[in-house]
Formats: C-alpha cells, structure tokens, sequence
C-alpha cells in the first residue's frame, strides 16, 4: 500500500486536485461566496422575490441598468430607504463590473441583509445574457 502510494504519488495529486475543483462550486456559497451568476440572480428574483439594487453612479444608472432595479449609490447604503425593511429578503446587487456590487454585498451583510449577493460582471455580464435593460429619461 505505502509503495503504491509512493509510486503514483502524481496521480494521486492529479485526482485529489480535480475532485475538489469539482466541488469547489458547490462549497462557495457556503463559504460566503458573494457573487452569483446572471442566470442565479434571475432565479432570485422570480423565485424568492430579491430586490435588484443597481449601487452605480446616477449616471451610470442612468446610462442603462437592469430592468426593474432601484437604484442607491455606494455612498447611500447606509442610509437608504430603497433597501428592502425585510432583511431576510434576497438583496441583488449591481454595478457596471461588479467590483463595487461585491463591497456593496458585503457592507449589506454587515448591516444585517444577510442574503445580498452581488452578480458577477455587473452590468456587463446582464447585458451579454440579453436580459432587459433600460435606460432613465434623458439618458
């Protein structure tokens, strides 16, 4: 047995490494994963009523955003009245990238909105699945 191992110590390596990249997906989000795919982000908010938050500028918003999404500044976080009473509730979050859309989730929990998550690309990965967008008047 210790021969074996010893002797196709690669193989061993090879096959441990794949098994847990394969699970790697499934043991994220409950290591606190942050982010979730477009796909995932419109399961939440058909299935278990999230509320879409765009955290981008005013005129990024402005710009295009999500069908449906509210929008409240990085800055205005804290202070917002557009952020669901529920803290329950599933808390979508976007940005143009994503990157602030995940500090934004991780502010959220702090303040005790346990599911926010941000989806991964922002924006940009919204849009490359063709999923609604529109723009604000005046844009």
């Amino acid at each position: 047995m210790t021969q074996f191992l010893i002797d196709n110590w690669m193989l061993i390596l090879m096959a441990l490494t794949s098994g847990s990249l394969l699970l790697w997906p499934s043991l994220a989000p409950q290591m606190g994963g942050a982010s979730v795919g477009t796909a995932e982000a419109v399961r939440l908010i058909n299935r278990e009523k999230a509320v879409l938050i765009d955290v981008g500028e005013p005129a990024e918003y402005a710009q295009g955003h999500a069908a449906g999404a509210r929008n409240v500044p990085m800055g205005a976080l804290a202070t917002s009245k557009d952020l669901p009473s529920n803290k329950s509730l599933p808390v979508v979050l976007l940005c143009a990238t994503g990157a602030r859309a995940a500090r934004a989730a991780a502010q959220l929990r702090k303040q005790g909105h346990e599911r926010a998550i941000a989806v991964s690309g922002g924006n940009k990965a919204w849009r490359e699945a063709n999923l609604p967008l529109e723009k604000s008047a005046g844009a």
